[in-house]
């Protein structure tokens, strides 16, 4: 029987690039950029969760479950992860961003594979040049060591992972997969890719 697998969808930051404006609920070819995701993992995993510090109720409309960081001020996205996790029952949690409208069709299996085959807690998301830290697979169990180093008041997702068996799976074979839209220039070049 395949291990129950959650996803949760990260839309917590602050968007500082894109002028503020919430990231996941932006346009993009018509659509709110979380619509993208949400359309690009549904069919990969059991439940979704959302992760959003404003506008919980706009994204309460798609009918998952959303939930704020349990640490106020906008910690970055381990502050989300480990409020994921806390309210994960699966044996896996996948990471994404909201901002990455073009995720794998096989992102979930692939990286369930890596960290099986290698015996791994973590597996992360390569393009084939460059880790991905916020998109990856992990046991719900590495809660309390991530809790623990961001009460150290450390943020790079990557200095964790490091501290762990963590398996990288490279998705060379699709490099726009992990394209993200920070800016308003990024997200216009985004959606002339998907019009095409």
């Amino acid at each position: 029987m395949a291990p129950q697998i959650d996803a949760v969808i990260l839309a917590g930051g602050m968007a500082r690039r894109m002028g503020g404006n919430d990231k996941g609920l932006v346009d993009l070819n018509g659509q709110a950029m979380i619509c993208h995701t949400l359309d690009k993992l549904s069919s990969q995993v059991d439940n979704i969760m959302i992760n959003a510090n404003r506008n919980q109720a706009q994204y309460e409309q798609w009918g998952y479950r959303v939930f704020s960081d349990e640490d106020s001020g906008y910690l970055g996205p381990l502050a989300g992860m480990v409020t994921a996790l806390k309210q994960t029952q699966a044996e896996y949690l996948l990471v994404v961003p909201c901002d990455c409208p073009m995720l794998p069709d096989d992102l979930a299996q692939r990286l369930l594979k890596a960290l099986t085959e290698q015996n791994a807690d973590i597996a992360v998301a390569s393009d084939g040049e460059r880790e991905q830290p916020v998109v990856l697979l992990l046991k719900p169990q590495l809660v309390a060591s991530m809790k623990a180093f961001l009460d150290a008041g450390e943020r790079k997702i990557d200095f964790w992972y490091r501290q762990h068996q963590v398996a990288i799976e490279s998705f060379a074979d699709q490099p726009n997969a992990f394209v993200n839209v920070n800016t308003p220039e990024q997200k216009q070049q985004l959606a002339q890719q998907i019009a095409k």
